[in-house]
Parts: C-alpha cells; structure tokens; sequence
C-alpha cells in the first residue's frame, strides 16, 4: 500500500461480521478465505477499508469477543497464513484491513486467566480484578453485568470474586497492571508487524475501573442505559479519567508505525461533549471514536438535524467527525429507518461532513430476519430476554444470490443462523443486473463521493428555509457545490433553489428519477432524497 498518513480522513469504512460474510469450507461459518474471495466485489462497491469483527482463537461464548489467544486465529476461521493472504490480497486491490481489538477482557479459558485463578499468589492473579466478598460472603460491590445480573462470580477453588462486566465466561483485565498495559501493547504491534491497517477497540470505555471500587447508583428515570436493562447507572465503571493515559499510549504507539494506522473507539457516550473528550487534548488520542448517534434516533428530520448541529458543535479544533447507522450490535438500519427510506440513510450516510462507517449487506437493502427461540444464539438478547436487544437478526448471513443458501453457504450446509426469507429476490448477483437497484444506487453514490472532493472533505452548511421533514445541506470544496436534499416522509416536498443560484444538475436520486437539470425548485417524491451539482 502507498504510504498515505492520513488516510482514514477520506475513507469509506465497511464493517464485516466474518462468521456472515462467506463460507468457504462448507461449515455454515464465514471465515478468512470466503472474505478474500469477496475481494473484488468490494472493491467493485467502492469502499476503503474493511473492519473485520474478531477471528482470534474463542470458546465463542460471545462469538470472538471472549478471546483465548491474541496472537493466533480461531481454526473456525482459518490461520494465520490464511489472515496473511487476506491482508496481501486486499493490499493488492487498495482496501486496508482494520482489526477489532478487544481490550476490556478476555475469555475464561485465556492462558492469562488459567494461571490467574490458580491461587491467590499466582504471578498473574493482578492480571484480573479479583475481590475479597464482603463479610456476609456477598459480592464486593453492586456492579452488574451488562448483559444481567452482577457483574461479580465467585471461584470456589481460589476463594475470591472476580469482575466480569459482560458474561462470567469475560473475565476483566486490570489495566491499572502495568504488566497487563505492555502484554496488549505487545499484542499490537503483533498485529502491526503482519500488516494490518489499524484496530477498532471494542468495550474500550470500560477499560479502567474507579479505583475504590465505589457501589454504582440507580439509573435515572430517563437514562439512555436503562433501555438496555442496566438498573445502575455505570458511573464508576464507564469513561473514567485515567483512560484517556492508556488511549494516548496506545496512538503512541500506532503513529510509530509509518503507514500510521487508524485508531477507532468503541465510545458508546451519548453526550456529544463526552464523545469529543475521546480525540485527545491534541488530537492524539482516537482518529475516529465512533459516534452512534445514528443508531439511536428516530428517522425524522429534526431530531437529525438537532443532533448534527449538537455533534458538530462539540468537535474539537481539527478533529474529523464520523458517523455509524448501523452495526453487528443493533438492528439494520432498513429495519429501523423502514425500508421505504433505506437508501436515504444511506446517501446521509455518505455525504454527511465526516467518516462513514457501512455495515455488510446494507448496501443490498437487508433487513432484520426474525429469529425464534430455538435459532437465537446471541447471549445479551437470551439473558434479557423483555428487552427488544437480541442482536441475531442483524447478523444473518449475506445474501449472494439465488441459489441455496443464498451463496453464502454451499447447499449441503446450513448456515449457523437462517437467512432471510426474500434472499432469492433481494441479493448481489440478482441487484447486480438491475440498474435501478440499491447496490447500484450505492456503487453509484460512492463513485459520486470519490470524484467530487466537497463529500470527502468539503466545507458543510444546513440549508434553511425547507419544508417540514426535509433535511437539506450544501458540501462544498474547490469552488464547486453539491446539494443533498432528504425528505424524511410519506409526502411530496418542493424546495425552493433560488437562494442556491436556482438551478443544477441532479447527480442521484433514491428513487428513479433520471439524472439532468434542475431548475430553480426541486421536488421530492415521498421518501425521495438527492444529491445536486449546484450551478456556480
């Protein structure tokens, strides 16, 4: 790959689940080899980089992110010669590869955690947070789980809690180690030295612990972490002050490096003041802590627009803002949205100012699949089960083409989660030849993003006045001008154009309306979004 330090400011991330993405061997898992031979396809699309969800060695209590070995590749995915070859072969076709990290934790059956729980006085029991119970044998404090019940398991032999925030099978290291901080710095550059491209560091907020161990308090009325099912309010186990150490370590080291790989957080924070804490006091902490506010508004024009004028207001000097709609944690954004405005969030998505993150098979329109309770796997949404949080049905597998298991499988397997229902009708090779489908409205979009420098780097203004449930904004860069017109409802809307020079050219619609002039109104159909080359 060329050398390009600041790469990640123009690119398109995509997220890929590999045990959903392509089964090469016939197990009804992804794996390694089925994403390298997707290669071309994603290239084809138009996207930068891949973000691969974790394929390190795992008992698969919580599908990789329990992980048993850092350094090393779970045999259900392949080895470390077939991660070698994915990283050559993507190279090749210009697409970096972006590892997910899992720092907070590791798996029960880590060979850190064996020799921690042996005794008391085992060289690695400060690897993990271990606890004496309090007097009445309970628990050493009221942390729970995030995914239920405390967040404390009691180990008979060795006689001590230790703090698991997600399962019991997820021990939690203790970063406040020094010993554990230069282990994870080590599995880094492990990583580094093969070649990838950089990490997205999942759970990071939960890394460091408020060093007293205080009792978290009762979530408020209306806290956003009470729709996941917490009863507490993460005050001491969340964003603690002593993180933002550890991050600008970490970005210390990756900036040694000199392709200079990206850093990504996991920075579930719902206050936009918070969130931009995460790019350092001199931008050297995360290049892109993640924003999910995305994935937690409704699909109307002014709560958007509300949230983008917040985000963007918080942005330190310098920073590159990013934007997340969808991911393997939450439900597909054609099923949040509806499907009638799949593709406007997608071209929001896109020519939004900042770094857009796609997650597999948006860019075919997939939905939700509904899992019963004899299919779901997925341990959050088992352990609360009155929760509307199950993560299965946004993590079926990718829909191919037509034949069984839409391709994704060959015929004799089956698929470790069922497909949807439509595969036949919605996948690649059938969107492939239909000029007016959404692959091809994506295919379109990103080619538009990688010639008009206004959408990777332009300058961003709203537009106002616009009709109600529009949202409209210009990019600009070089002397040109694009406008993105969305009509976030199910009726016409005509904005008027004469404040905006009163003509230009229509680049895309989310629906079929053909490409040409634009005279001084534009009229959106029900649902309609556009993109406009505006007259100079």
């Amino acid at each position: 790959m060329p050398e390009n330090r600041d790469w990640w400011k123009r690119a398109v991330f995509y997220q890929i689940y590999p045990r959903s993405f392509m089964d090469s061997n016939a197990d009804g898992v992804g794996d390694l080899d089925g994403i390298n031979r997707r290669l071309d396809y994603l290239a084809e699309l138009g996207i930068d980089a891949l973000w691969i969800s974790p394929v390190y060695p795992s008992p698969m209590k919580d599908f990789g992110y329990d992980v048993s070995d850092h350094e090393d590749i779970d045999p259900l995915f392949g080895d470390l010669a077939a991660f070698d070859r994915l990283i050559a072969a993507a190279h090749e076709r210009g697409l970096r590869v972006v590892m997910d990290y899992v720092p907070n934790h590791t798996s029960d059956q880590h060979r850190w955690f064996r020799e921690s729980r042996l005794s008391t006085t085992s060289p690695k029991r400060d690897w993990y947070i271990w606890k004496d119970a309090r007097p009445d044998g309970s628990p050493p404090n009221n942390w729970e789980s995030i995914f239920g019940g405390p967040a404390w398991h009691w180990d008979e032999a060795s006689g001590q809690y230790y703090l698991h925030l997600f399962l019991q099978e997820q021990p939690d290291l203790n970063w406040r180690n020094p010993e554990v901080v230069e282990a994870m710095e080590n599995v880094l550059r492990f990583w580094l030295d093969r070649g990838v491209d950089g990490f997205r560091m999942d759970a990071v907020m939960l890394c460091i612990k408020q060093a007293d161990f205080r009792d978290n308090p009762p979530v408020a009325g209306d806290s956003p972490w009470k729709k996941l099912g917490l009863t507490l309010e993460p005050l001491h186990t969340l964003n603690q002050p002593e993180l933002h150490h550890m991050l600008r370590r970490f970005r210390a080291l990756l900036d040694g490096y000199p392709s200079r790989p990206v850093m990504i957080g996991e920075t579930w924070l719902f206050d936009p003041a918070e969130l931009a804490a995460y790019y350092g006091p001199d931008l050297d902490e995360f290049q892109i802590p993640f924003n999910f506010m995305g994935t937690r508004l409704p699909w109307e024009a002014a709560a958007v627009r509300d949230a983008l004028e917040a985000y963007y207001a918080a942005l330190p000097e310098g920073a590159t803002p990013n934007f997340v709609l969808g991911n393997h944690d939450v439900h597909r954004l054609a099923t949040r949205f509806g499907y009638d405005n799949h593709r406007s969030a997608g071209l929001l998505l896109l020519t939004l100012w900042g770094i857009p993150t796609m997650y597999y098979g948006d860019e075919i329109g997939m939905q939700d699949v509904p899992i019963g309770p004899a299919e779901s796997v997925d341990p959050w949404g088992l352990r609360r089960p009155g929760l509307d949080i199950g993560r299965d049905p946004a993590r079926t597998p990718m829909q191919w083409d037509a034949t069984l298991n839409a391709g994704f499988s060959p015929p004799k397997a089956k698929p470790w989660l069922p497909l949807a229902s439509n595969y036949r009708e919605r996948n690649v090779a059938a969107q492939r030849e239909d000029t007016a489908s959404t692959l091809n409205f994506y295919k379109a979009l990103l080619r538009l993003r990688r010639e008009h420098p206004a959408l990777q780097r332009g300058g961003f203004a709203f537009v106002d006045p616009v009709p109600g449930g529009v949202l409209a904004y210009v990019r600009s860069a070089e002397g040109q001008r694009l406008l993105v017109a969305i009509n976030f409802e199910a009726s016409a809307k005509t904005v008027d154009l004469s404040a905006l020079g009163g003509a230009g050219e229509l680049l895309l619609s989310t629906h079929a309306t053909p490409a040409g002039a634009v005279a001084s109104a534009l009229t959106l159909g029900p649902h309609e979004s556009a993109l406009i080359l505006l007259s100079a």
